[in-house]
């Protein structure tokens, strides 16, 4: 059958022959002289509320208001039945002609038409409704005044009972109509326009008339709009085929058939893939957004704005993005030796350490992960599929496209490196132009694209990784070449739960301590944090007051903050120094044997009258250790080391916080949690402090506003030239005040 194209005026009164081709006079054929839409049609749906048909209305009208003042444009395809009466019942198309009617009123209306130039919408009509029937006849006699917003006035005319507002198809072309009017308010000569073919259609008759209700709900599909996902599609076709025919027809066959079939089992629970491909084509554009300097930060993720600006017709680099888009998708859909992208996943990635493979603690399938949740947002405001996500999964990518030049052992040595650079660059992942230093994006990617086609880390690269980590799988990649005997060992340290990835803190070049360090970290932590702190003060400083040691607490985080160096943050070669004196004293480790450690260094400071403050927190458990964070506050550590707090929460003191010495004598609850800790408050409002050199008792005198000292409540603790202690401040406080 042939196709004709028109506008919705010339139509009424064209003669069609059964062939589909139109005729010479109304002998050979049929005139059409109406249009109804058919009582079995679904509602006019283009005015729905809803957010996916506001958006599509949204690109419709702004591709008709396109039209209309520049490049003409054809609706596609529209056909139906003619009858032998000919009225034409729309199959496809009912959407399409219910905006033209209401904008070819709209501009008669707006511009002043004589009566007899618009008559022909009086041969549009819906038969879903005597309502929508009534209405449209109605709404071509009715004339506009000088109306604030035009629904409002329709609503308002006499004619129209309000029952009509629960009509879908009056709603929705009322709410139609206000969105015309938003568009085409400032819009001249639309009437003219419009009858200069400005906006035409195809319309193909169907041969065998007299359309049955079965055919048509077959075919129809009554009531159920046009998807997100179909509507990308179509738009995405369109623009593919203006620009080349052939290209076209291949990525929507490849749509259709290879990529569904690959994300078929991806599938969520309304068993279609099309949340699933949006969400990976949102991946990919960012891809492509990145890997022209540029961050999707700031600018629309909506799908179809994604389309306009890397897939129209008229783009310069249409054509890579077009092979990117290809590539993305036809990766997964030839992965060699596995049945799919789960299986290729699982053989390179574990939920913990095991030879041969990359711990990794996030979903292992990152591909489905990014399916799932890309674009999303996490409970706790996050994305719900995080930068480092994107930044393995685009490793994983760059493989797959190249696996033919990477040996597979390399690859795997090659995605370990990626994967500790993202574990251990949370601060430098960055791609918002507000934080500091910037989008960081498109140089991480080309670091990756390093790592991953070359097996080398460049240090030089601007803005990447986090450098102390870069510095460091460099010196890893030359060790793992130069020592693949010793290479697992490596892998199992990386893969600990307190160091992911980043071993400084035991070196590279002390590699005999690898095994004791895990050996080491499975006894008690509080253990180890003793017998620690006995070989060596290991504290790091940050922010000059606050003060980080191990903690029996919270999943090791204490340890973790230790064991990653920042630059903000003194003392990690000391915190080195003193693990690798511990590892060195013994092969492995027990729990015995760590606090075999801490008794013979007590009862060492017992024998030798010596208390220094590490003493202290290794005698008393309960009030120097309380777990949490393992923070310590001091003012003054190098000069007056007794006078500290133990903090109860990470960064800032709270109620919580408290004087350790203080709590360890206090045996009535009176120290004050509005001072953090640091007094006990008595009845006779004097109140004890403890001073680098001596328990203070204070009153405070409220006619001087001054704090006098009561000489007889002082209890000087002796110490030796090097200001420790030489008894315990304690046990004499204890001896003192208690009995």
């Amino acid at each position: 059958m042939a196709t004709t194209y028109h506008t919705l005026r010339d139509i009424f009164g064209t003669v069609f022959i059964s062939s589909g081709e139109v005729g010479a006079d109304a002998d050979d054929g049929i005139v059409l002289e109406r249009i109804v839409i058919p009582m079995i049609q679904r509602d006019y749906a283009q005015g729905r509320e809803s957010a996916e048909v506001k958006r599509v209305r949204e690109r419709f009208l702004e591709a008709l208001v396109q039209a209309i003042t520049d490049t003409p444009i054809t609706l596609d395809l529209i056909y139906g039945d003619i009858d032998k009466k000919g009225v034409l019942t729309p199959l496809d198309g009912q959407q399409r002609l219910t905006t033209l009617f209401l904008l070819h009123w709209y501009a008669a209306k707006k511009e002043g038409i004589e009566p007899d130039e618009y008559d022909f919408l009086n041969r549009f009509s819906y038969a879903t409704r005597y309502s929508a029937r009534d209405f449209c006849k109605k709404l071509i006699e009715f004339e506009p005044g000088d109306y604030y917003k035009l629904s409002e006035e329709i609503i308002d005319q006499d004619w129209f009972p309000l029952d009509w507002l629960h009509d879908p198809t009056i709603h929705s072309m009322i709410v139609m109509l206000d969105a015309i009017d938003e568009k085409f308010k400032d819009v001249d000569n639309i009437w003219d326009s419009l009858a200069d073919g400005a906006i035409t259609f195809y319309f193909l008759p169907i041969e065998d008339m007299g359309l049955t209700d079965e055919i048509y709900i077959k075919m129809n599909s009554r009531g159920k709009p046009l998807t997100v996902f179909e509507n990308f599609k179509a738009d995405f076709e369109n623009e593919l085929r203006m620009y080349d025919e052939e290209l076209a027809s291949s990525i929507i066959e490849k749509i259709d058939r290879e990529w569904t079939d690959m994300l078929w089992e991806y599938r969520g629970d309304n068993n279609i893939i099309d949340d699933e491909f949006l969400r990976y084509f949102r991946f990919i554009c960012d891809i492509i957004c990145y890997k022209e300097g540029d961050t999707p930060q700031g600018k629309s993720s909506d799908v179809f704005d994604l389309l306009s600006k890397y897939f129209a017709h008229d783009n310069d680099s249409l054509e890579a993005h077009i092979e990117i888009l290809s590539q993305y998708f036809d990766c997964w859909c030839e992965i060699d030796d596995f049945d799919s992208p789960y299986d290729f996943f699982v053989s390179f990635l574990s939920e913990k350490h095991e030879e041969g493979k990359v711990r990794w603690d996030d979903k292992l399938d990152v591909f489905e992960e990014c399916l799932c949740y890309y674009g999303k947002v996490a409970g706790n405001g996050n994305r719900a599929f995080p930068l480092g996500n994107v930044v393995m999964l685009y490793a994983v990518i760059t493989y797959l496209l190249n696996k033919g030049k990477i040996k597979r052992d390399d690859f795997i040595r090659r995605i370990r490196v990626v994967k500790n650079l993202v574990e251990n660059s949370e601060f430098e992942m960055s791609d918002s132009t507000n934080r500091t230093g910037g989008n960081r994006m498109p140089m991480i990617l080309e670091q990756v694209d390093n790592i991953i086609l070359y097996g080398k880390v460049d240090t030089k690269i601007d803005r990447s990784f986090n450098l102390i980590q870069l510095k460091e799988e460099a010196d890893k990649l030359v060790w793992t070449k130069n020592n693949p005997e010793r290479s697992e060992a490596l892998y199992a340290l990386e893969d600990h739960d307190l160091l992911y990835g980043r071993i400084g803190v035991i070196g590279i070049e002390n590699d005999d301590c690898f095994d004791r360090f895990i050996s080491l970290f499975d006894c008690d932590y509080d253990a180890i944090d003793c017998a620690l702190l006995v070989t060596g003060d290991y504290m790091q400083r940050d922010n000059d007051w606050r003060y980080q040691i191990g903690s029996s607490m919270l999943r090791g985080m204490a340890w973790r903050n230790l064991f990653h160096q920042s630059r903000t943050v003194e003392g990690f070669d000391k915190t080195k120094d003193v693990i690798v004196r511990l590892l060195k004293k013994h092969k492995s480790f027990t729990d015995d044997i760590l606090r075999g450690i801490a008794d013979e260094y007590i009862l060492e400071c017992e024998k030798n009258s010596l208390f220094d403050w590490r003493y202290y927190y290794v005698k008393y458990k309960d009030s120097f250790r309380p777990g949490r964070y393992g923070r310590y506050c001091w003012v003054d550590y190098e000069n007056k080391p007794y006078e500290f707090a133990a903090m109860w929460s990470e960064r800032y003191p709270s109620t919580k916080t408290y004087q350790p010495f203080l709590k360890e004598v206090d045996r009535y609850d009176n120290i004050n949690t509005e001072d953090w800790g640091m007094n006990l408050y008595w009845e006779d409002d004097t109140y004890t402090v403890c001073e680098n050199d001596a328990f203070v008792t204070y009153r405070y005198d409220e006619k001087s506003n001054t704090e006098e000292e009561l000489v007889d409540e002082r209890i000087d603790i002796a110490q030796n030239e090097d200001g420790i202690d030489t008894e315990n401040r304690i046990e004499k406080y204890k001896k003192l005040c208690w009995d």
